[in-house]
């Protein structure tokens, strides 16, 4: 039962937000949320214009870190949480 554990540990999903952004890196976190949802031009000006917004579902722990950390060198903060279908897996009493 304990190898169970790491395999579990490795299929966690998280939901990632973009919390904030430093104003002088508005352009570039624009670019950067463009290229990484496929929005165009306008739609990710919007999207940044109204933090905090929930940017990727469903995104794997290695995946997480390296967005968290693109984002940071921008001037963006993005936090990340366990994705509630997972929560509601593990914790199926836990009300959303």
């Amino acid at each position: 039962e304990e190898e169970a554990a790491p395999a579990a540990a490795e299929k966690t999903l998280f939901t990632l937000t973009l919390k904030s952004f430093e104003a002088a890196a508005k352009p570039k976190v624009i670019k950067e949320i463009k290229q990484m949802l496929g929005l165009s031009l306008v739609e990710s000006k919007k999207f940044v214009e109204s933090v905090p917004k929930t940017m990727k579902e469903g995104v794997p722990k290695d995946e997480r870190e390296k967005i968290i950390e693109s984002m940071k060198a921008l001037g963006a903060v993005v936090g990340g949480f366990l994705s509630n279908a997972l929560i509601k897996t593990c914790m199926p009493d836990l009300e959303a």
